[in-house]
């Protein structure tokens, strides 16, 4: 059994994710400030014995540490998402998917463990080659649409990720997320799918 912790773990992807983590026999640990988030989408789990919560956000450093310590892999989803919320709040999005992935690194890289980082298939901007590779240059918008934020935020977490690789050796995987969609998932920030649907 491994004890593992998301960030963001009652958004979409971190409630399937705890969901799936806990069929396999993991002892699952999550955080969530539910600013995207639901407690809806984790009530169901509250009973479940290897489950537990903590309604907080990832940029609280003392409740943060604490969690990493206790587990062996951190999968890291807490981001500022959705087009929507990104272009009304731009400074929190920007704030949110930077701090909040250099405190995760930090304290990963202290107690050595490993992190999968989430970003997103923004980061390739408006490239028209097909099939994207990870090796591809990037040509994002101007600075001044706020739309680009999320990319380049996203962004910089990657370049954050791949230097605490290369500097502490830090074992950390990249995944470079289109757009998912499925059971729970809230059209309220701007995902395509649910809005088309609903």
């Amino acid at each position: 059994m491994t004890n593992v912790l998301i960030t963001g773990g009652a958004g979409f992807i971190g409630s399937h994710l705890t969901e799936y983590l806990l069929s396999l026999a993991q002892e699952v640990y999550i955080i969530d400030d539910l600013s995207t988030g639901s407690i809806n989408n984790i009530s169901h789990l509250k009973s479940h014995p290897r489950f537990h919560y903590t309604i907080d956000t990832v940029m609280h450093e003392p409740v943060l540490a604490e969690l990493i310590d206790i587990c062996e892999v951190v999968y890291h989803l807490a981001a500022a998402v959705g087009v929507k919320l990104v272009i009304k709040s731009p400074t929190r999005a920007i704030e949110t998917n930077l701090k909040g992935t250099e405190l995760v690194l930090k304290w990963a890289a202290r107690k050595r463990k490993k992190v999968l980082l989430a970003s997103t298939s923004e980061v390739y901007g408006k490239s028209n080659r097909v099939p994207f590779t990870e090796t591809d240059d990037l040509l994002l918008g101007p600075s001044y649409k706020s739309r680009w934020s999320y990319a380049c935020s996203k962004l910089m977490d990657e370049f954050l990720a791949l230097a605490y690789w290369q500097e502490k050796k830090l074992p950390v995987t990249i995944a470079r997320l289109f757009n998912t969609t499925g059971p729970r998932q809230s059209g309220e920030y701007g995902m395509v799918i649910p809005r088309f649907v609903k």
